[in-house]
């Protein structure tokens, strides 16, 4: 199979699909790997890496879509892309499509094969190419959270942790999954007081028992989350519902609630953002302020640390490239469930429930087009 890695070009968005390693095992299988060039260089990997073992280096992109059977992407193709995608042609990246019903349609007219990282499932319901991003973007989320609480930016000037005869912040985390917990630990660990707030009581007893003691579990519902925004200093947003769109679970009259200065990291934006006044920002431009409140919306978070984002996505996304090159995307989807369950777009009709569902749009059964 022709393999193609365009270079992403989202805004600041430097992480490849496929590092070296990567390619060159798909070499030594006997597939040919083009690579845009310039595509690895934002994640610390130059073209003479990919050259070295047997990768094909393209300056043009275009060529790198043409010739390609399959495209391995991060992040959604975005407009200027669109063109270059073709009927027949699979592509594996993000697409996060029930919060984008632009691109949805974009890609049905493409007439492509879109497998979604996001959607790719195991038995026991674990994302597992979702779930390294995930634990990226909690971690982050803390990280950028404590940056922007800082008065220079627009935040109530807290430090996370306090000090010695100062309390510590409050750190509100909305979803008790892998974001959420990743994030509980970043600001457990930084000294902060964290409330994780979550639906499912047996995610609630598991995180009882391995976190440490300044992270309090409360069941989610509109009093108890109404109770945890006004004394948020940090809110974290890490509600997921795969595939579909997230529920708003602050309101814009809730922001009269938070305290002035407040921060809210969304990491939900990719699907739409469970913060109503949430819209996607860049790390060019990562943040707005409404109502006093500094919302903090980067849609690709993970890009700003691409050296470890790309380390750790590949890790997980590569034997679904290896398998999907070594037997096509057809037989490989008939014969694994989880990447069966990446299907979202074949050939213009949508086939993932949350897609359709979130545009009124026609559900088609993969089984039956494969």
């Amino acid at each position: 199979m022709i393999i193609g890695v365009p270079k992403e070009i989202k805004t600041a968005e430097n992480r490849i699909a496929l590092v070296p390693a990567g390619a060159e095992a798909l070499v030594a299988q006997g597939h040919t790997v083009l690579i845009e060039g310039g595509a690895g260089v934002g994640s610390g990997f130059a073209d003479d890496l990919y050259e070295s073992i047997g990768a094909t280096i393209v300056p043009d992109v275009n060529d790198v879509w043409a010739k390609a059977e399959m495209i391995v992407k991060v992040k959604e193709p975005i407009e200027p892309e669109w063109p270059r995608m073709r009927s027949g042609q699979a592509v594996f990246t993000y697409y996060h499509f029930a919060a984008d019903e632009e691109l949805t349609r974009a890609v049905m007219d493409t007439g492509a094969i879109a497998i979604a990282y996001e959607t790719v499932q195991l038995e026991s319901g674990e994302l597992p190419l979702l779930t390294p991003m995930s634990e990226v973007a909690g971690r982050m989320a803390v990280q950028e959270g404590a940056k922007y609480l800082e008065r220079y930016y627009g935040g109530s000037g807290i430090l996370l942790g306090g000090v010695p005869g100062v309390l510590p912040a409050e750190v509100v985390i909305l979803g008790g999954g892998v974001v959420g917990t990743n994030a509980a630990k970043m600001a457990a660990g930084l000294g902060a007081h964290v409330t994780i707030l979550d639906l499912s009581l047996e995610r609630l007893r598991y995180l009882s028992d391995v976190m440490p003691a300044n992270v309090d579990l409360v069941y989610s519902n509109r009093h108890n989350v109404l109770e945890a925004v006004a004394r948020a200093d940090l809110l974290v947003g890490a509600v997921l519902l795969p595939g579909a769109k997230a529920p708003h679970l602050v309101t814009r009259k809730d922001l009269k609630r938070m305290k002035a200065g407040s921060v809210i990291v969304d990491v939900a934006v990719d699907q739409g953002g469970c913060v109503e006044t949430i819209k996607p920002t860049t790390h060019e431009e990562p943040t707005y302020i409404v109502d006093d409140v500094v919302h903090y919306a980067v849609a690709n978070m993970p890009g700003g640390v691409p050296r470890t984002s790309t380390l750790a996505l590949t890790n997980a996304t590569f034997p679904y490239t290896l398998t999907l090159a070594a037997e096509g995307w057809k037989k490989a989807c008939k014969d694994d469930r989880s990447l069966f369950l990446g299907l979202n777009v074949i050939e213009g009709k949508v086939v993932y429930p949350g897609v359709a569902e979130a545009f009124g749009l026609k559900l088609h059964d993969p089984a039956e087009l494969i």
